[in-house]
């Protein structure tokens, strides 16, 4: 699955180092050369990175209405780009990193690469795998019960059930991850429930092994599609 980032400036020298970069990172390129239109689009968008040219005029409307677009599950992470002496404190921007002009091709590569490890890391973190497998569940007091499981991420999975799971509490759930060697023995607690049998989990308790074991997993799954 290939990465979207959104670069807003018009130095194109500079966008066509990004470019090259960002291409090699199997991360594709957006480039608006208006900081409004951008904001437009990246509302109505999946853009996982952005990179603002601050020596575009409008820069600093567009970074204080940056915050209230409505992205979920959290921000996108924000880089900024400008001449020496023009860039604004990171912290009252909320950017994670700063390119100062002219780019040069070993720095673009450095921070863009760790942009990409943060970018994978909270896709895996918060956007589930969906996957059909047959899950087991226990309830403390509860007989085991079969469950299918709905999707799965790092923090947790949703799973279904033929009857409603009687209420809140600790769960305990063995998992058989396709193509893993062992499986997974893990402690969850209920965060949302339906009527039709529909449950959230949330994981409390996982061993350090476990948690190595689903991270590689949910990162082939997220690589091969």
């Amino acid at each position: 699955m290939h990465l979207s980032s959104m670069v807003v400036s018009r130095d194109w020298q500079e966008i066509s180092v990004l470019e090259c970069i960002l291409g090699s990172l199997q991360i594709n390129v957006t480039v608006e050369r208006e900081p409004q239109r951008a904001l437009s689009l990246i509302g109505k968008s999946k853009i996982d990175a952005l990179i603002l040219d601050c020596d575009l005029n409008g820069t600093s409307q567009f970074l204080r209405e940056l915050p209230g677009l409505d992205k979920e599950p959290k921000p996108l992470p924000l880089m900024l780009m400008g001449a020496s002496g023009y860039m604004q404190d990171l912290d009252e921007t909320g950017a994670l990193f700063a390119f100062q002009k002219p780019i040069s091709v070993e720095q673009a590569l450095r921070t863009l690469s760790a942009a990409r490890n943060l970018i994978v890391d909270g896709r895996l973190r918060y956007q589930p795998a969906g996957i059909a497998l047959s899950v087991g569940v226990k309830l403390r007091g509860d007989q085991p019960c079969h469950a299918q499981l709905v999707n799965l991420s790092q923090g947790g999975m949703q799973i279904h059930t033929a009857a409603v799971i009687s209420g809140p509490g600790s769960l305990q759930v063995v998992l058989q991850l396709p193509g893993s060697k062992g499986g997974l023995n893990l402690q969850a607690e209920v965060v949302w429930k339906d009527e039709q049998g529909n449950t959230g989990l949330r994981f409390v308790r996982m061993a350090r092994p476990q948690q190595r074991a689903l991270q590689l997993w949910l990162a082939q799954q997220f690589l091969a599609n």
